[in-house]
């Protein structure tokens, strides 16, 4: 009976502190264990020795005044002064507790039995609240931790995560994860890209089958795990386990590990899609904006200098223009970056112009050295989008950059939408400054309209300080379309206007006056560089032309300061041109407010 009560005793103490500890951890419990068999049972020591625990822990021995963990247990019954009382399970050996008596023994070897088997029995619920604990751990860490990955989109913060989760869960092993993404911006991390190429076929079992793959490694006494990162819509790359010795895994943990790496695969779709949803926006909003602004009625320079600003800073490029072949000559429109407009750009051009004219489709090289008709070019990376104007004319955009593979396959794309969208405004400014010219321009000699020249000239009277008008015409151009007929007139026409046209700047205004009558407009000249300029018009005239004809001329200036105006201008210029006409043709005369000649 004594027996048994102080069985009861031991039985009731362990269950008290088992069920009112908080944190029970298995280095308490038998501590606890030990403090209490010893009070109990008044033994000189007590040692429990554990059997594998837990499936995740090494085993474990706890030892009076320290731990001293060592394997080999001895079972059955000593001498008088040592009991040694077996634990089992339902089916394991759970360990013993080895007592050591200097004094006569306070129970029965009977006795003895039945505390063996109460034992038993408290550690058998022990180690199943150690698992429940250990899952609700593992799920309640699986929980919060998809509760980060719901409110975090940044792949950097979702790999931290994991790993943190899996060291804190599984400290004695190591982990790597194996990526089909590239993750240069991760080195702090253990993350790799998977190499398809690579020998570890294990990996790429895993990747391919997303099934676990399981490696025992015998040499190095390691064990391999492979766990497949999957998401809803695809495989993401394989999270690797190591153990540093050969090592059983439950099938209970390994369920929890893939139910870990499904999340994270989830959570790195979600992130993926985010940032793919985030770069479609920015892409539509680009093509929005870009298209709203083509169709503000810009210039053909306009437009291109607004898409070549667009283009090189949202693309990253090095170099970019836009090209028209016009009857198989290049234009690079204003407005495209300084490589294109290069007086050599000449090959560059007819290499693109042969691609254009023959393939006629988008081009996508990321190295151009292993392209033959485009490998002159000093760049690596190169789009070439052609474009097809609604006049006829084509042309093509390009854009270029130094390193080889810089631009992606969905820079391409997007870059083919953009030019897709503006090549309508191309199209619109070239036919609206064409129209333009077709109005302002006489349509025989291609020379400005008189209207045209006369607006120019109040223009510049208004904002210029001083200029100088010339006044041309065609001696005898009557007696030319008698001898050779109005065709040949035409041509007479055509020729001198082309002089003229090459004669003079830009910022200089030639123009049909009426009939064989012609005018030059030369803002910010001044009477004695006009003077030298009308000379040389006028020789070169009667050396180029064919059939060969003079003109004369009258040359009139203005400045600031004085009261004049566009009228009185051209009728200065007329006066001089009637003097030149009765002084025997094929000279200049000047007629202006300081000097008469």
């Amino acid at each position: 009976m004594e027996s048994t009560n102080k069985i009861l005793e031991i039985k009731s103490r362990i269950l008290d502190f088992f069920l009112s500890s908080s944190n029970l951890t298995q280095a308490t419990f038998l501590i606890m264990l030990q403090s209490i068999l010893k009070e109990e049972l008044k033994a000189n020591s007590v040692t429990v020795t554990m059997e594998e625990f837990s499936p995740i822990y090494d085993q474990l021995r706890v030892r009076e005044m320290g731990a001293d963990y060592h394997k080999t247990l001895e079972t059955g019954e000593s001498d008088w002064g040592n009991v040694n009382l077996p634990l089992y399970g339902d089916k394991d050996f759970l360990g013993a507790v080895e007592l050591q008596f200097t004094s006569p023994l306070p129970l029965s070897i009977e006795s003895f039995d039945k505390l063996s088997k109460e034992l038993s029995t408290i550690f058998q619920q022990y180690n199943q609240y150690i698992h429940t604990r250990f899952e609700e751990k593992q799920y309640e860490e699986l929980y919060k931790v998809t509760s980060k990955f719901h409110s975090s989109m940044r792949v950097e913060g979702i790999l931290s995560e994991i790993i943190e989760i899996l060291r804190n869960t599984y400290e004695d092993f190591s982990y790597l994860l194996l990526l089909t993404s590239d993750n240069d911006d991760l080195q702090h991390l253990p993350v790799k890209k998977l190499d398809f190429d690579d020998s570890n076929m294990s990996a790429m079992n895993a990747y391919v089958t997303g099934e676990v793959q399981l490696e025992n490694c015998i040499r190095d006494r390691r064990t391999y795990i492979y766990v497949p990162i999957k998401g809803e819509q695809g495989i993401y790359g394989v999270l690797q386990i190591i153990s540093l010795d050969s090592f059983y895994l439950p099938e209970k943990e390994l369920k929890f590990i893939t139910l870990l790496a499904n999340a994270t695969g989830t959570a790195l779709e979600n992130a993926q899609l985010y940032e793919q949803s985030k770069q479609v926006i920015s892409d539509l909003q680009l093509i929005n904006e870009t298209s709203h602004q083509l169709n503000s009625n810009l210039r053909l320079q306009e437009v291109t200098a607004y898409m070549i600003k667009k283009i090189m800073h949202f693309f990253e490029a090095k170099e970019a223009a836009f090209v028209l072949y016009k009857a198989g000559v290049a234009e690079v429109l204003p407005g495209s970056t300084e490589f294109f407009l290069k007086e050599d750009i000449g090959v560059y051009l007819s290499h693109m112009q042969d691609y254009v004219y023959s393939d006629g489709e988008p081009l996508f090289i990321g190295d151009l050295r292993v392209h033959e008709r485009l490998s002159n070019l000093p760049f690596c990376s190169c789009m070439i989008i052609p474009m097809h104007a609604s006049n006829g004319i084509k042309g093509a955009c390009v854009v270029t950059h130094t390193l080889p593979y810089f631009f992606s396959f969905e820079q391409f794309k997007l870059l083919q939408s953009l030019i897709h969208h503006s090549t309508l405004a191309f199209s619109n400014s070239m036919l609206r400054e064409e129209l333009e010219k077709y109005v302002i321009t006489d349509y025989l000699t291609k020379l400005y309209s008189r209207k045209y020249l006369d607006e120019k000239i109040k223009k510049s009277m208004k904002h210029d300080s001083y200029g100088t008008f010339i006044l041309l015409d065609i001696d005898d151009f009557k007696r030319v379309n008698d001898t050779f007929g109005h065709q040949i007139g035409d041509t007479i026409l055509m020729q001198v206007a082309a002089i003229i046209n090459a004669s003079i700047r830009e910022t200089d205004i030639g123009a049909r006056w009426g009939g064989e009558e012609l005018a030059i407009y030369l803002p910010k000249i001044d009477l004695a560089l006009g003077e030298q300029i009308a000379g040389r018009i006028i020789k070169k005239i009667e050396e180029q032309t064919s059939p060969a004809v003079t003109v004369s001329c009258g040359l009139s200036f203005w400045k600031k300061g004085l009261n004049d105006s566009a009228r009185d201008l051209f009728h200065r210029a007329d006066f001089a041109l009637l003097k030149a006409k009765d002084l025997g043709k094929n000279q200049l005369c000047i007629e202006s407010e300081e000097y008469c000649g």
